[in-house]
């Protein structure tokens, strides 16, 4: 038996890969608590708990985050438009330091002196959870097994784990396993890997679990009003029934069961890990894309022109921070401020229609609405002057007047 090494604190899914290492990390000597995050997936928590007691985890925290995760990392999110690389709205990179600071939080709790986790070698979370971990608890340990050469030489495929499992008397998975694999949360769920990964492999039938698929969706649209407050969702109203929502899970969980429903959140792309390596991902993030629209619409109707070219460059800053796991960095921290700054006149109401796939703005009103009517109207002459404008294109114009001009004598130089 190996010598004792102390407490050591478990992110523990209750899948088989996380069940194998609570055995293993017992055999090389730690005490093992299990800790379990509540963040919105479909889990059987209580079956977990007692999976876990039995596997000899000395105890079990099941932590139900969903709250947090929305009010403290989706709405900065939604706030600041996050996209990364044009496309993913970073449904796991925001769940993972909500996660690993509940982790931190059990383990000083505890005072365990390690933390572990079963993200890979290869991949963003194992960075993203150790980030968190060290920033909030800078003495911390960390376990990260499959980056130990003695556990991923001893189990290079999930056969090696199986066998493992069933010697260690482990439930395995009664049913066929899915040839990817899938990570979920309040936000989104993701897949990846097995025969996702050659990405010219269409998504098979089957796939998706959070939306309809588009084309036998619902033939009738779903009309919703969604008020923000400071760039914040803080109801929404189907104009269809009357229900309305305003709690902020409530009011998420809805849209994610509106968005289902047709078909709308998602996406087949290929992205670049911050290790350095491309990976494809497929992903479905319904309420998520419905406040991307909406928060798109109704800032763009508020803030000033030049504000919020400003705020598009901190919010492609923020979107690559928080992919690579830095939420808990100063920068990080500081664009947050910045951004919570920028959101200050984002009040106002979005009315858009979500069908097929698809969502549809159809309008939007607001009490610190920059548009004026009269002014813009081709009616009515406004406070403007239209002979004002040749000055201005005058101007304007200037510029490229003398950068051509030159240009034609560089040309005729050349050809001479």
């Amino acid at each position: 038996m190996a010598q004792p090494k102390g407490t050591v604190v478990l992110a523990y899914s209750g899948g088989l890969d996380t069940s194998c290492i609570l055995v293993w990390l017992k055999e090389q000597g730690y005490d093992v608590i299990a800790y379990l995050a509540n963040i919105g997936q479909k889990e059987d928590f209580e079956a977990a708990r007692k999976k876990a007691l039995a596997l000899g985890a000395k105890k079990v925290y099941i932590e139900d985050i969903s709250r947090e995760f929305v009010e403290e990392f989706i709405w900065p999110a939604v706030q600041a438009n996050a996209l990364y690389e044009d496309r993913y709205l970073l449904g796991t990179a925001l769940a993972r330091p909500c996660i690993a600071r509940k982790l931190v939080e059990i383990t000083q709790r505890e005072g365990a002196q390690y933390v572990a986790h079963g993200a890979t070698g290869k991949g963003n979370d194992q960075v993203r959870f150790e980030l968190t971990c060290y920033a909030l608890c800078p003495n911390i340990k960390v376990v990260a097994p499959w980056r130990l050469p003695e556990f991923y030489q001893r189990f290079p495929g999930r056969r090696e784990l199986m066998d493992y499992a069933k010697k260690h008397g482990i439930p395995v998975p009664v049913t066929p396993q899915t040839p990817w694999s899938m990570d979920e949360n309040l936000m989104h769920i993701s897949y990846e890997a097995g025969i996702l990964e050659n990405p010219k492999n269409q998504a098979p039938p089957g796939l998706y679990t959070k939306t309809c698929d588009p084309a036998t969706s619902p033939d009738t649209p779903d009309v919703l009003e969604i008020e923000f407050e400071r760039g914040v969702p803080v109801k929404v109203t189907n104009a269809g029934d009357g229900a309305t929502r305003c709690s902020a899970l409530e009011l998420f969980v809805y849209l994610n069961d509106i968005a289902g429903k047709h078909g709308v959140g998602r996406i087949d792309i290929v992205e670049n890990r911050f290790v350095g390596m491309k990976s494809r991902g497929i992903y479905e993030t319904p309420a998520g894309t419905i406040l991307y629209h909406a928060h798109l619409d109704i800032e763009a109707f508020t803030m000033d022109r030049e504000v919020r070219k400003i705020k598009q460059g901190l919010a492609l800053k923020f979107s690559e921070l928080v992919y690579n796991g830095f939420w808990h960095s100063p920068e990080c921290e500081f664009l947050r401020q910045c951004i919570g700054r920028s959101q200050e006149a984002v009040v106002g109401t979005v009315r858009l229609s979500v069908f097929k796939g698809q969502v549809y703005v159809l309008g939007r009103e607001s009490p610190r609405s920059l548009y004026n009517e009269e002014l813009v109207s081709m009616n009515v002459q406004g406070d403007y002057e239209p002979a004002d404008a040749t000055g201005f294109i005058n101007i304007n114009s200037l510029r490229l007047k003398e950068y051509h001009r030159l240009q034609s004598k560089v040309t005729v130089k050349q050809d001479e």
